[in-house]
């Protein structure tokens, strides 16, 4: 049965897209624990991080800095945050997002009523700092 996440990454369900290549995906969490807050996700649907070839989590990898690059810049961070929990949702995913303390570690602590206006706000952001970071032809215009 398809992933909650494979539903969004076909158009199934709406998402706020700050990245699309032919292997990954990234979209605004609508659970953010702090503003900025990204999933980077692969194509594929994987449940456990260690079964993932090399090269799909490479790439992945490698999109997650990117969009780290992209957010810290956007959002002033002092740090930023990587986190694979995978107990959400049985789809290989990313956490990015900013952090400011070992709190922003703590998925619990999310905020489970964003606004879609501040989630729409974030993505356009995000995109806007992926293009002027040289990103841009993986950035789509809009969701």
């Amino acid at each position: 049965m398809p992933s909650v996440f494979t539903h969004i990454i076909n158009g199934d369900l709406p998402g706020r897209f700050v990245w699309k290549d032919g292997t990954a995906v990234a979209f605004m969490t609508i659970e953010p624990v702090t503003p900025g807050h990204v999933l980077v996700v692969p194509r594929k649907e994987i449940d456990h991080w260690e079964q993932i070839d090399t090269p799909t989590f490479t790439h992945v990898s490698g999109v997650a800095q990117k969009i780290g690059r992209a957010v810290k810049a956007a959002y002033d961070a002092p740090r930023m945050g990587l986190l694979i929990a995978g107990l959400e949702v049985p789809h290989l995913h990313l956490h990015v997002f900013p952090a400011h303390s070992l709190e922003s570690f703590d998925l619990t602590k999310a905020d489970h009523d964003a606004s879609p206006e501040s989630l729409d706000e974030a993505a356009e952001k995000i995109r806007a700092s992926l293009r002027a970071l040289g990103y841009g032809e993986n950035v789509p215009d809009t969701a």
